[in-house]
């Protein structure tokens, strides 16, 4: 079940990108966790003792699987709906705020200043972190569930979509199998 076009829109600040294509993957990047690193060290820097939680998350977290090159950091706070502890800070070293969804786990998502980055924010303990966390882990120790959820990836990346959140809403099913056996 996934959100309706209105939804989408709703939860982008400025509007919701369209993306009336294709999705583009591309093999796996040894330089995608130093990319993280130097992401993670300049929000550190940034919001010092403010992060609860860093991690590096998403397809480029995981070796050897093919992804959209954009680099997925979950950020974790004391409380994701108080925009003042935290939002300034990031919006002054260049994160620019692209999605608010107090609607959805009080989410929010930032792209990066100067790389393809997207800084997914959550309050410290909220469970979808934790899931997120176990399904990297999962692809990371399981050849057979990372062939499975890339050539799931490969086929919905060679259809057309309007959102980039319909792709990822398409791979929900894939995604809650695997879940299954984290």
């Amino acid at each position: 079940m996934g959100l309706s076009e209105e939804e989408i829109r709703a939860a982008y600040v400025g509007g919701a990108p369209r993306l009336s294509g294709r999705v583009v993957l591309v093999e796996y990047d040894p330089a995608w966790p130093g990319l993280y690193e130097r992401e993670a060290a300049r929000i550190r820097a940034v919001l010092g003792g403010v992060v609860v939680g860093l991690a590096h998350v998403g397809s480029t977290s995981v070796p050897g699987l093919a992804a959209k090159p954009i680099v997925d950091v979950v950020l974790t706070v004391a409380d994701s709906a108080d925009e003042g502890s935290y939002v300034p800070a990031l919006e002054a070293a260049g994160y620019v705020l692209r999605i608010r969804e107090p609607g959805w786990l009080e989410h929010r998502m930032f792209k990066g200043p100067d790389t393809d980055v997207n800084l997914h924010v959550f309050t410290a303990g909220e469970p979808e972190v934790a899931r997120m966390l176990a399904f990297r882990d999962r692809l990371r120790v399981s050849e057979e569930d990372r062939r499975l959820y890339e050539g799931v990836k490969r086929g919905l990346a060679a259809r057309d979509w309007e959102y980039l959140q319909q792709y990822a809403d398409a791979k929900a099913e894939v995604v809650a199998d695997i879940l299954g056996r984290a």
